[in-house]
């Protein structure tokens, strides 16, 4: 039970930052509101670890790889919070959802993992799902809509390469260098883009790194109490807050195209999810 608490606390808080990023896409350059993530994620995660887990505070035994994962969350993050600087939340998010379906697919080419026909079948049915959503040549298809698409396959990378790296480093230390390596990359465009925050701004920016911090915390913690292939279905739950957030304070709501590509998508995840739980277990 702690797991699930955990766990789906974790992906119903991560809403909130999204729709803190969005508001703040209206006065501030999505550079600089990516950069702020992380700044302030590195600040809180140096500092749980160095006050509360001192003893994981190593060099990383795979930096390369490491620094590769963090590029590609890097680029996810900057494509998730320029999508939803023009598109709802919850489309973005949606589209978004084909992270696991892609690390599936990607997962015997990497992982030399064995996957099915069944769980195939369940991948091109995800992606379909996506084309409901974009429905290409039925509605101009932005950039937003792509780059939030870029988003979900990215971070279908980043879950393989997070898989590789389970079984050398700590969890933490994980996260930290994670963040430190997206810091890095986007402190070198701060010069061109910055724009000087008010008081109200740095405390929004301060909670969206908070809110990353702690939700990858409660995600850490909860796996302690369950293997990760029992949570995973867990993470569509932040649709829910998605597009509560999303209607009252965005006046956004998913039209019906976007709920049916929603649920073709999170009944493909599930499936997935169940399948790899089944194959395990024999």
């Amino acid at each position: 039970m702690k797991a699930i608490i955990l766990n789906a606390s974790a992906w119903m808080i991560v809403p909130v930052m999204d729709a803190f990023a969005k508001h703040l896409t209206a006065t501030m350059p999505v550079l600089q509101i990516t950069w702020a993530r992380y700044f302030f994620t590195v600040v809180f995660t140096a500092s749980l670890m160095l006050f509360f887990y001192r003893e994981t505070l190593v060099w990383s035994k795979r930096p390369i790889l490491q620094s590769v994962r963090g590029v590609i969350l890097a680029f996810s993050t900057l494509c998730f919070f320029y999508s939803i600087s023009v598109i709802s939340l919850p489309k973005a998010l949606t589209l978004a959802f084909v992270a696991p379906i892609t690390c599936t697919a990607l997962s015997p080419f990497f992982l030399s993992e064995k996957v099915g026909i069944r769980r195939w079948t369940a991948v091109l049915i995800g992606f379909s799902g996506t084309l409901i959503v974009i429905r290409p040549g039925f509605i101009d298809v932005n950039l937003a809509t792509l780059a939030a698409l870029a988003c979900g396959i990215c971070y279908g990378f980043y879950l393989v390469i997070t898989r590789k790296l389970s079984t050398s480093d700590n969890s933490l230390l994980t996260l930290l260098f994670t963040g430190v390596v997206g810091l890095l990359i986007f402190s070198l465009f701060m010069p061109s883009v910055w724009v000087n925050p008010s008081l109200n701004e740095w405390f929004m920016m301060a909670i969206i790194g908070l809110i990353a911090s702690v939700a990858h915390l409660f995600i850490i913690l909860s796996l302690k109490y369950a293997d990760a292939s029992k949570l995973a279905p867990l993470g569509y739950t932040e649709i829910i807050t998605n597009i509560i957030i999303s209607y009252y304070f965005f006046n956004e709501l998913p039209d019906n195209w976007t709920y049916l590509g929603l649920f073709i998508i999170v009944l493909s995840g599930l499936y997935i999810s169940r399948r790899e739980i089944y194959i395990k277990s024999n």
